[in-house]
């Protein structure tokens, strides 16, 4: 363990007055490794829970080793992985401290330095967003646009000009209502997402059919970007990305069908752009081997994880890119800390993935 995070240990413990390791049964994140399955989320967050995560975000912000990750970062890439946009304001505070503090970078220019195998600027950090909801255009767009900052968005293709919803807020708002599967027995309604995750493709599939059957209510439509929207955002700067056609966790996928939920994204992107799509973002973080040999024979330069880290200015392996997890109603002292890398250091030595 590197002194950085050793010392982060001890700050996590002073912080939060519990030893800064995972406790034995405890719930976590899903892992972004192919073959281990997600744990169920813990309980839903309470007024306590969320004022004791403030405290802990600020007593980390205002930390001595704050500084010491700040000045770390200046030689890392920091990639941001938003999915929608539920707090403008907030999501416009993230942005102009980014213009301030540190370098927005466009998806083709990482690409490039890539290629040219020549590091990035110090302090660079690159936007993206995950899923293509609506709001990155209606929310995300005149911020963006305002502050000049290029941004990446990437589209789950089969949904693009529809109103359904994601599958996974399908999945919770059925389980709610009543709705039931056999792989979901015994699973309380708010682990029905995690739960299903961990499934074989087929059997989440049917599982959501079941759940759509059984359920005293059918989930609310959900408006979704169309062909028009895609353009507008690569007008304004925001490249598009593929993010898989129907969103499955591809390392549950049998081959076949994960082969075709690449191929016919990458096929619709290519209609609609009039290019081939080179960047990819694993839907869920969950990569596979399969994914990667695909990803190399279509032509794409990039791949992105989904697993709380910083990368390098010059990634090593340019389809495994690291991201760091951020959401437009992130409190301003935890966003710092993502951004410096003590966040994401005391994530990990909490048991995070």
């Amino acid at each position: 363990m590197s002194k950085p995070d050793t010392a982060a240990r001890a700050t996590v413990t002073v912080a939060t007055g519990v030893p800064a390791v995972a406790p034995a049964g405890s719930a976590r994140p899903a892992p972004a490794t192919p073959g281990i399955p997600p744990a169920p989320p813990g309980p839903a967050p309470t007024p306590h829970g969320d004022a004791r995560r403030r405290r802990i975000d600020g007593l980390l912000r205002h930390s001595p080793l704050q500084p010491v990750f700040r000045a770390l970062s200046s030689r890392r890439l920091a990639v941001l992985a938003y999915h929608g946009i539920d707090d403008p304001a907030g999501f416009a505070a993230q942005m102009e401290r980014l213009v301030r503090t540190a370098t927005p970078v466009s998806l083709a220019t990482l690409a490039r330095c890539v290629a040219e195998q020549r590091p990035l600027p110090p302090r660079s950090v690159l936007v993206t967003f995950d899923d293509g909801d609506h709001s990155v255009l209606t929310q995300g767009l005149p911020v963006l646009t305002r502050l000049r900052i290029p941004a990446a968005a990437f589209v789950v293709t089969e949904l693009i000009g529809t109103d359904q919803p994601f599958w996974w807020s399908e999945a919770a708002f059925l389980a709610a209502q009543g709705g039931t599967a056999g792989p979901l027995a015994g699973c309380p309604p708010q682990g029905a997402v995690a739960r299903l995750k961990t499934l074989p493709d087929a059997d989440r599939r049917r599982s959501l059919h079941e759940l759509r059957a059984t359920a005293r209510a059918q989930a609310p439509r959900r408006r979704q970007l169309d062909r028009t929207d895609l353009g507008e955002l690569r007008t304004a700067g925001v490249e598009i990305g593929n993010h898989t056609h129907t969103h499955p966790c591809l390392d549950r996928c049998a081959d076949s069908t994960a082969r075709e939920e690449v191929a016919e994204a990458h096929r619709l992107l290519t209609w609609w752009l009039g290019e081939p799509p080179t960047a990819f973002a694993y839907p869920n973080g969950n990569r596979d081997a399969r994914t990667e040999a695909l990803l190399g024979e279509l032509g794409y330069r990039l791949g992105f994880l989904f697993n709380h880290r910083h990368d390098a200015l010059l990634p090593p392996d340019p389809l495994r890119i690291n991201r760091l997890r951020v959401n437009s109603d992130t409190t301003p002292h935890r966003f710092d800390t993502i951004l410096s890398g003590l966040h994401p250091a005391v994530h990990r030595i909490r048991g995070g993935c």
